[in-house]
């Protein structure tokens, strides 16, 4: 190994802002017989941890240099930070993740103004854009824990996420401040709360888990409404379980399967002439305007057929996300 691998080494390390113990290595080269590995990398780690004044943790590294012993070359290994909060979107017509332009398939065209998106903005950039900024990170990923609908708001204690930025510069960073300057920049859009850092663990347990939803829907009739009606089928929706085959509208990206969920609470908030106000407990994944109109009868029972009369969502607002 030529003297100048660990001066280089040291070089690239020195850009990021290393934690006490979060440095490891790892080589590309194959040891001959009787070699010892460790032996090396402990070694190295003792020329390393006083220029760089950082102790080397190899089992669980944040970043790693990867030197390569045959062609005296070193590269780093970066994990991810992972940032976990509760999100409210205050505004309709906001994806919760980007979606490329479905003309250029995300390489920017005259359709999408060059920008390659199909929509302007998203939850997950008005999230992501301090964060960036604050760890330097080259790029990040949005996880969510399920989504609501772009037409639909999401309120009351909000939604958990987890942003994972990727190849961050900086891993210590002031979360008070970024969601302070995340709300600040996105006023009226979305806000944030609940930061705390997490871990990739964390990640699949929020992807796995199915948290209950409460919805207010307002429905729109093609008939005026009866009240009475509609608080006694309410009543029979108590605890119901409805069966929805795969929704038209998201056929295209949704496997053709029937999913079983469950209505655990319906309640009627208001009711004047074709409009209705309804509040709705709901299990994870119910397709909830599909419930309302039934979807050419994909999802029964639903709440057209049972009163009689076709309806459709106006509005629907996620208020709340339980079991987090």
């Amino acid at each position: 190994m030529k003297s100048e691998v660990l001066p280089s080494a040291a070089r690239l390390l020195h850009q990021y802002a290393l934690c006490d113990s979060c440095l490891g290595r790892l080589f590309r080269k194959q040891l001959t017989e009787g070699s010892n590995k460790m032996e090396i990398n402990r070694e190295i780690g003792k020329i390393l941890e006083p220029r760089l004044e950082k102790t080397v943790d190899i089992p669980n590294p944040d970043i790693m240099a990867v030197i390569d012993t045959v062609y005296d070359q070193v590269a780093l290994q970066i994990s991810s930070l992972f940032i976990y909060g509760r999100y409210k979107k205050y505004q309709r017509g906001i994806p919760q993740t980007k979606w490329p332009c479905q003309v250029c398939q995300g390489k920017g065209c005259k359709r999408c103004n060059y920008t390659g998106k199909l929509y302007e903005t998203t939850v997950e950039e008005l999230i992501a854009k301090k964060a960036l900024e604050m760890t330097q990170g080259t790029d990040e990923s949005f996880h969510g824990s399920g989504r609501e609908d772009i037409d639909a708001r999401m309120l009351g204690s909000g939604r958990p996420f987890i942003l994972e930025v990727k190849s961050p510069k900086k891993r210590t960073i002031d979360l008070a401040l970024l969601e302070k300057e995340t709300n600040f920049s996105s006023k009226g859009l979305i806000e944030i709360s609940q930061l705390r850092f997490s871990t990739r663990e964390e990640v699949a347990r929020i992807k796995a888990a199915e948290f209950q939803k409460t919805y207010r829907v307002i429905i729109e009739a093609s008939a005026p409404l009866n009240k009475e009606k509609l608080i006694k089928v309410a009543q029979s929706l108590q605890g119901q379980l409805i069966k929805q085959l795969t929704p038209t509208r998201v056929a295209h990206r949704r496997a053709h399967k029937i999913r079983e969920r469950r209505i655990y609470n319906c309640t009627i908030e208001s009711v004047e002439g074709i409009i209705a106000s309804i509040t709705l407990e709901t299990e994870s994944g119910t397709y909830i305007k599909e419930f309302v109109s039934g979807d050419e009868n994909k999802t029964q029972p639903n709440l057209s057929e049972l009163i009689g009369i076709p309806c459709k969502v106006k509005e629907l607002d996620v208020i709340d996300v339980k079991g987090e």
